[in-house]
């Protein structure tokens, strides 16, 4: 130990004698400070590549042959070891060897494709044809090259521009255009010429060679089009252009140079994964677009042979829903299922669908299930109550039915926002939510029954008001005893017929009597506008013909059903209820004559009200003339209101979407219909209530008569006495 080592020993004990804390690198022993053999310590300070040297308070590591270290302190190297990259710092290598690290040190070896000779240390190079037989199939010529091989395929076969993959057999089939397609667009038909030129190019050696990339920005720059212009609207051309996709990822696929290639258009978002080699890849790979997870494993993607390529890809179509009605089609078994469970159920797209494809050509029964991670599109966020009654479903297309799905697929786990599922095969795939239809509410069933019994029992008031009260016969009382007629046929059939949805034939004639019943009504109250519009800018008194009122109170409904029912009879009934079916707007038949109606009467109505008011204003004006118009007037606007207002709230009525506030206006619209039609033409009116004075007054004077007579007799016959016959000896009375 030299001096300056000595002084420092003795400056750390005198230190330690005085405190009782030891300075880093020493520690307590009896009152005194002693130096700390950090070399012993567990695990080793300096690691397994160099050895440890302790100092006075401190270590220092001395690196091995090979490595080094790249920290320092004051006492010199310190640290772990790192190994050295001889190839990199200082290759060596001869004879067109090639430096190999390894750790702690290099070795020179042949480059790929080549092998050490016996004796020189040189290279050569290995044959890969006569050396591996089989490296190009059955179906290619092998040619070796210096380091390395290329595999010529036959007439017919392609190796997708892996040079040194076995060949496989190209079909361009696919891509034909069909002409059994008459309504294919323009658009699909110029990526099926495309794609079938690449096609052919595979096997031509003078063909247009493109990239994989470029295909791949052609597929998706059409795709985005087709998608843009909303072309298909039909099943057939929807299974066909998913199945265009799918064996163009099948071309593409191989051809792509990257590991993982990712594209991205307006409606189409993609990724593909590529890997090469003499061994097959092994674990799991995994997908990804912004509105699908896709997971699986390599040995799913290869299958039972590998031809020294390989891919996956994940294709999704954003807003592919909105391309029309097809996408909302649901196989035949799905249904049977929902409504063997919850009733008529109906399904929408819950996700944006995807295409997987692999390029083992076997999946229609994969040894093991893949799964698929969707994200639910949702415009808004469902309320407590919707996200537990909400029930998803995992689906893929059936091109076979031309409808969605659900054989083979399974749902694993779902919540808000995502759903996975887990499917024995692979196509395009989708989520689709379960709309429950409304249940009705005991209270809302009472609300039905009790008002319209109530409904109907005034209707039955005002069609014998109508019928007997001599005092109101005329043109407007035969209009008001057609309104009533219709409108109470009409609740009765809606009383006892709307929710007659297990039987078809049923239900459609139900519905088709709502359809005559409700618009005669509305067709009589026309006619009540047209008669004011009569009595006061025509002439007063003036009365229509009771055979025109029929034909357009009765003839014009009629020719509305009639044309209506042959041009889409399928409308009459739904699910739901026995009314006019949402499909191809065929509810307008009922809503577009009723709009009409309604504006044609407010016109009427302003019109009479404006000549009315001129007439008040006169200098001679016959007031009780006029003011039994204005009472007209009132009374018939009134009406208008009412039924006018209930069809408001019913025209959301049987929708999907339709509220529960909506079914209770509705509801207690309708019920209050017949009441208020009773009382605005019975009760308010003067006349009317004066018979009904007449009527209770005679029949009460005839129960009083009727009660004064039988006390009478029973007095009379109590004062006659009992006789006998003679004859018998029997009293009679």
């Amino acid at each position: 130990m030299d001096l300056k080592q000595t002084l420092l020993l003795l400056g750390f004990i005198l230190l330690c004698s005085g405190s009782h804390e030891c300075e880093k690198g020493f520690q307590l022993d009896i009152k005194q400070c002693v130096d700390t053999d950090e070399c012993k310590e567990i695990p080793n300070p300096c690691g397994n590549n160099s050895n440890c040297t302790n100092t006075i308070g401190s270590y220092y590591c001395n690196c091995n042959e090979g490595f080094k270290s790249e920290t320092k302190n004051f006492t010199g190297e310190t640290g772990q070891c790192i190994d050295i990259n001889e190839c990199k710092k200082n290759s060596t290598c001869n004879n067109n060897l090639v430096c190999k690290n390894s750790i702690g040190s290099y070795k020179c070896v042949c480059p790929s494709g080549y092998r050490e000779t016996r004796g020189d240390a040189s290279c050569e190079d290995i044959d890969e044809c006569i050396k591996y037989p089989d490296a190009c199939g059955p179906n290619a010529t092998c040619m070796n090259s210096p380091g390395s091989y290329n595999c010529n395929c036959s007439n017919g076969y392609s190796n997708y521009g892996n040079n040194q993959s076995k060949c496989l057999k190209i079909t361009c089939e696919p891509f034909n255009s069909d002409p059994g397609l008459h309504d294919t667009p323009i658009k699909l038909k110029g990526l099926l010429s495309l794609l079938k030129s690449s096609c052919e190019s595979l096997t031509d050696p003078d063909g247009d060679k493109r990239t994989g990339e470029v295909l791949l920005e052609n597929l998706f720059t059409s795709t985005n089009e087709i998608l843009s212009e909303d072309t298909l609207a039909d099943s057939i051309l929807l299974s066909r252009f998913l199945d265009v996709v799918e064996n163009s990822m099948r071309l593409i696929g191989p051809q792509l140079k990257g590991p993982v290639t990712k594209m991205e258009t307006d409606k189409t978002n993609a990724e593909v994964a590529v890997r090469r080699g003499h061994t097959p890849p092994t674990g799991s790979v995994i997908l990804s677009t912004d509105s699908a997870l896709f997971n699986t494993s390599w040995e799913t993607v290869v299958g039972d042979s590998y031809p020294g390529f390989t891919f996956v890809a994940l294709v999704s179509y954003k807003d592919l829903d909105s391309s029309g009605d097809s996408f909302n089609k649901i196989s035949s078994t799905l249904q049977e299922e929902g409504d063997s469970e919850q009733g008529n159920i109906t399904y929408q797209l819950s996700s944006n669908v995807v295409t997987a494809v692999v390029s083992n050509p076997k999946t229609k029964h994969l040894p093991k299930p893949v799964t698929l991670i969707f994200k639910h599109v949702q415009k808004r966020p469902p309320s407590e109550k919707e996200s537990k009654s909400m029930n998803y479903s995992c689906v893929y297309w059936d091109e076979a039915e031309g409808a969605w799905s659900g054989r083979g697929c399974e749902r694993e786990w779902s919540n808000i926002t995502h759903t996975a599922c887990s499917s024995t095969h692979l196509s395009s795939f989708a989520v689709l939510m379960a709309l429950y239809p409304v249940k009705d509410t005991f209270e809302l069933v009472l609300i039905t029954r009790v008002g319209l019994i109530l409904s109907l029992v005034c209707l039955l008031l005002c069609i014998l008001t109508f019928l007997f009260c001599r005092p109101i016969q005329g043109t407007r009382n035969s209009i008001h005893l057609h309104l009533s007629i219709c409108l109470f046929i009409a609740d009765l059939v809606f009383l006892c017929g709307i929710s007659s949805t297990h039987n078809k034939g049923a239900c459609s004639f139900v519905a088709g009597m709502l359809h005559f019943f409700f618009l005669a009504a509305f067709c009589w109250m026309l006619l009540e506008g047209v008669q004011l519009y009569r009595m006061v800018v025509v002439v007063f008194k003036t009365t229509i013909k009771h055979l025109y009122m029929y034909m357009v109170g009765y003839g014009v409904p009629l020719l509305i059903v009639i044309i209506s029912a042959i041009a889409y009879p399928k409308g009459y009934g739904t699910d739901r209820h026995c009314w006019l079916s949402l499909d191809k707007d065929f509810i307008w038949s009922f809503f577009a004559p009723v709009c009409i109606i309604i504006i044609l009467n407010s016109f009427f109505f302003i019109v009479t009200v404006w000549k009315l008011a001129g007439k008040f204003s006169s200098i001679n004006p016959d007031l009780s003339n006029l003011r039994k118009i204005r009472g007209f007037t009132v009374t018939a606007v009134a009406q208008l209101c009412i039924l006018g207002g209930m069809w408001i709230f019913g025209c959301f009525l049987f929708q999907e979407k339709g509220t529960l506030v909506l079914l209770y206006l509705f509801t207690i619209l309708n019920s209050l219909q017949g009441a208020l039609i009773f009382i605005m033409h019975c009760l308010l009116s003067k006349v009317v209530r004066e018979e009904y004075c007449k009527l209770i007054n005679q029949m009460w004077s005839r129960k009083e008569k009727k009660y004064s007579e039988f006390s009478s007799n029973q007095s009379s016959n109590s004062q006659q006495p009992l006789r006998s016959d003679q004859n018998t000896g029997e009293l009679k009375l």
